[in-house]
């Protein structure tokens, strides 16, 4: 790769795959089972956090037992998983991946997604093509993308952390990012606020098109 080619690794879960509403619904209906009251759209972008126990912390005011985040996680699984299946690309997304890969131009795909789930989507949705590599969560849920990201980023052929930046939706992807010795941008349309995202330090836009011109230019 050259000295100044950037490649992009996206983030799936409200970035390009635009399931915040399912995610929203399927929040409601765990929290239905377990007592919680319901949250809005706002609410939610104003505490979300990885790892997950710890928004869970922040809506409970404790973090919960080992028993009570089996229980959450498996029942916001089991509604996700139902409602995603309605959910589409981010605006644009399908293209702005074409025109990066017609450009010459690398990237790939890291992702909390349960890995044996994310491929079949991926698919699905006609993009795997475009990616050098697609790596989804196949360990626990309760952890943040650091780890993952560091195995990704080295698990790319010819390309130089520093050449890499991280297009997400969340705090946590720009911390993973700085794991990996990458860089990032953050995306307003998934699970943060743009005030939580802008405390991360790195640039914060409204599109993934603008995402993908932020990502060329940081590393020019």
């Amino acid at each position: 790769m050259g000295k100044n080619v950037t490649h992009i690794v996206w983030d799936w879960n409200g970035t390009l795959f635009h399931d915040i509403d399912a995610v929203i619904s399927a929040t409601n209906a765990s929290f239905a089972e377990i007592g919680l009251p319901p949250i809005t759209l706002e609410r939610y972008r104003e505490l979300y956090c990885v790892p997950v126990p710890r928004f869970y912390e922040r809506l409970m005011g404790r973090l919960p037992t080992d028993d009570e985040w089996l229980a959450m996680d498996d029942a916001f699984h089991r509604h996700y998983w139902v409602l995603a299946e309605e959910a589409g690309l981010a605006l644009g997304a399908k293209q702005l991946l074409a025109d990066w890969q017609a450009a010459g131009l690398t990237q790939s795909l890291c992702s909390l997604a349960e890995h044996e789930r994310l491929i079949p989507l991926v698919r699905t949705h006609g993009i795997e093509p475009h990616f050098t590599r697609v790596d989804g969560r196949t360990g626990q849920s309760d952890t943040g993308k650091a780890e993952q990201m560091v195995r990704h980023v080295a698990a790319l052929e010819g390309v130089e952390p520093d050449r890499v930046v991280v297009i997400g939706d969340a705090v946590d992807d720009a911390v993973a990012a700085r794991h990996a010795g990458a860089r990032a941008v953050l995306y307003t349309g998934g699970s943060h606020s743009r005030a939580s995202l802008l405390a991360a330090g790195v640039p914060v836009v409204d599109s993934l098109e603008e995402a993908v011109a932020e990502a060329g230019q940081l590393i020019a």
